[in-house]
């Protein structure tokens, strides 16, 4: 258990780090239009409709 705790448990966690690291970084040789959020669109609340188990529970 002590190789463990002393070798492999702190490798994985640095790997964890590294690949993160990786990942972030890479956004810098995207375009610039990959490396934007993606956009969010509201939902259209009038579209949503409540089941009628939905009205009872409020009722």
């Amino acid at each position: 258990m002590a190789i463990f705790r002393q070798y492999i448990a702190p490798f994985l966690i640095v790997l964890v780090f590294l690949v993160a690291l990786l990942a972030v970084s890479s956004r810098i040789f995207l375009p610039s239009d990959m490396a934007a959020p993606a956009p969010i669109e509201d939902p259209d609340l009038a579209q949503i409709e409540l089941s009628p188990s939905w009205d009872r529970a409020w009722s």
